[in-house]
């Protein structure tokens, strides 16, 4: 679960290096969890990369820090909170997904993302 202002890790390679979140469109409270889609911005950025400094984009979130329950009474939660930048179809905007990705973007509908990743846990 993440909210406005948290600072998210890239799990791509599309050249930022730390997002923070400024919106999570379409809730009533200001929370986000995998698989949901927020508005952040770019707060530092690789100068040679697809995304510029303080550009906005679409993220999408992969791995969060605060447990997740799953309908099979489980329990998932990473390392850090993370983040891959998407655009307008719902496609990332790297080419590279780097680290583990939840099961639950792919339930989502984010096929690509999935498939791109190493390891969905």
């Amino acid at each position: 679960m993440v909210q406005l202002r948290t600072m998210l890790v890239p799990a791509d390679n599309s050249g930022a290096k730390r997002i923070m979140i400024i919106g999570v469109p379409g809730r009533v409270g200001k929370f986000a969890t995998l698989g949901d889609v927020v508005l952040g911005v770019v707060k530092d950025a690789d100068p040679a990369g697809v995304v510029a400094n303080h550009e906005k984009v679409k993220v999408l979130i992969v791995r969060t820090h605060k447990e997740v329950r799953r309908k099979d009474g489980s329990y998932i939660r990473f390392d850090d909170n993370a983040g891959v930048v998407i655009d307008k179809q719902g496609l990332p905007r790297g080419t590279r997904i780097l680290g583990p990705i939840a099961r639950e973007v792919k339930e989502a509908g984010y096929n690509k993302i999935a498939s791109l990743a190493r390891e969905v846990v």
